[in-house]
Order: C-alpha cells, then structure tokens, then sequence
C-alpha cells in the first residue's frame, strides 16, 4: 500500500479526518483510480519525518507539502518530471531538508505557497459554497498562475471575499479549508498550477501503471 503523507490536518483527530477526506476526494475527482492512502500529518515537518519514517522501513511513500515560497526557475527546469522540490526544500530557510537516500524527486509533491491558492483556481467552487455574500472581486486575478500569489495575499483575499457572507462565516482554515478542498475541480486546479498538474501526473504514473 502506497502512503502518501500531506502536510495538514492540526492537532485533532476530526480535523485529521476531514483532511484525509478532503484529500482522498480531490485525489479521486482527478481520476486517480488506484487512490494511495492518505495520512494527514498535521504540521509539515510531521509530514517530512512520517514520511522519512516509512522511507526507512521500505514502505513506498510520497510527500505533499506547501512550497511556502515562490519555487526558483533554477528548480523547475525542464520537464516536470526533473523539476527538484527536495532542492526547493533544502534551500528554504525554516526546512533545510535532506533528501532521504534512493528516494526520486518525483516522490516528492509541492502545494502552490499554500494549499489555498487552489482554491483560487476555481472560483465557481467558492461563489458555490460561500453563497449569498461572496465578494468574487476581492480575489487576486490568478491568470492561471497561482502559485506566484503570496500565501498571507491569498488568506487576506479569501477573507475578504467571504467576510460578508450570510450562511457562512469568513474564511477559516480549520473550518473551511478540506471541505472546499472536496469541492474544486482538480482540472483547474491542474490547468492553473503546474505544479499541481505534476503532482496528478506523477500520482497516476505510479498508482495507475
């Protein structure tokens, strides 16, 4: 059984499982017929040392963590299949990760800054489930490229967006965030963030080969 460690989820378990939820459903409505197990992690080093953690007992494994950052040219060269997210998570100041031995950079999945910036690419999703209230114009105009958005931009616009929301209160992490997830078409989330698009493909190479 393939694992796939992500980064999210806090400290409770109803929170662990909504992201496990939120997760198993974006990676089935992408088409992901053989669907990896999902474990929420809770905190991104959580994430890096679970999945380090079953690198070193030969469990096969993959890793879905935020970039955090805007990822450098020097990174994404190429196709994506030789772009280098562990150099990416070395570098950056706060990780300085090593990449555990015999393990491939195509092992190794990056959100966009957060995982909120997909929500961007799907606007209908949003106006959907906020609901009457729903500012769309105070998102940032994505131009299918929201990973170069920043992360406290995109949590200052979709607190904008829904602060005036009649069903629903503004934007909240835990409480919104793996129910929207549920909810976006990972068809746009893939078309507007490469490295999104990567992580699917790599996903169905392994999964569905």
């Amino acid at each position: 059984m393939v694992k796939l460690y992500v980064e999210g989820g806090g400290d409770t378990a109803a929170l662990k499982t909504a992201c496990r939820e939120g997760f198993t459903t974006f990676v089935t409505n992408a088409g992901i017929k053989n669907r990896p197990r999902i474990v929420a992690c809770g905190s991104r080093r959580d994430a890096f040392d679970s999945f380090c953690t079953a690198i070193a007992g030969g469990q096969e494994a993959i890793l879905l963590v935020d970039s955090e950052d805007v990822i450098t040219a020097q990174n994404q060269q190429g196709t994506s299949d030789t772009w280098q997210p562990w150099a990416h998570l070395k570098t950056r100041t706060g990780d300085g990760w090593d990449k555990p031995q015999n393990t491939p950079d195509t092992d190794c999945h990056l959100m966009a800054q957060i995982m909120e910036s997909w929500f961007l690419a799907d606007r209908n999703a949003l106006k959907t489930f906020f609901g009457q209230g729903f500012k769309e114009s105070a998102l940032p105009a994505a131009n299918n490229a929201v990973e170069s958005i920043a992360k406290q931009q995109v949590y200052n616009a979709l607190g904008q967006a829904t602060k005036s929301c009649k069903t629903k209160t503004a934007y909240g992490k835990g409480e919104h965030s793996f129910k929207l997830l549920t909810k976006i078409d990972p068809a746009k989330v893939t078309q507007a963030s490469p490295w999104a698009k990567r992580f699917v493909d790599e996903l169905r190479k392994k999964m569905d080969a």
